[in-house]
């Protein structure tokens, strides 16, 4: 768990990082799994070129999750990776989108994501749920949401423009 994920240290102030929201699969892979599939997002958050963002709701899926019979975690280990998920993400308040309805999610149990990430208008939704990524071409066609782009953890990459 010494390496998860986290911001650099304080430089010159800059512009504000792009948001990102990440599915509870993704922190997982990042902090429990350490999947090098991966890497490309967990540069952006060590170098503080991207924000993370969760929620409580979201938050409520981390813990839920990491308590799993298959993960075998005890509760140090859970606290542990608890902890590197709150080094790095910023918790903001629930609450519903703006600029008009939410896109539905097969998965009611992925809505959360979609509705945090339009609400707090991140630039990506890092998913590896084939429910969110099938909603990718309609956020890029749909004026309200179009500023938020659904990829695979695979397909992230910061433009080169980006801070």
């Amino acid at each position: 768990m010494s390496n998860s994920p986290m911001s650099g240290s304080q430089s010159a102030p800059r512009s504000d990082p792009p948001i990102v929201v990440l599915d509870t699969n993704v922190v997982l892979d990042l902090l429990h799994f350490h999947d090098p599939g991966v890497a490309a997002i967990d540069a952006a958050i060590r170098s503080g070129r991207v924000q993370v963002i969760t929620d409580a709701s979201c938050l409520e899926e981390w813990r839920r999750v990491l308590a799993y019979p298959e993960f075998a975690l005890g509760e140090a280990a859970r606290a542990l990776l608890q902890a590197a998920y709150a080094a790095f993400a910023k918790v903001v308040e629930s609450g519903t989108a703006q600029g008009g309805a939410s896109p539905r999610c097969r998965d009611a149990d992925d809505q959360k994501f979609i509705d945090l990430a339009l609400r707090c208008r991140a630039r990506f939704l890092i998913s590896k749920d084939k429910a969110v990524l099938r909603l990718a071409g309609r956020f890029a066609r749909t004026p309200d949401w179009s500023g938020c782009v659904i990829v695979p953890p695979h397909a992230f990459a910061l433009p080169a423009t980006l801070p």
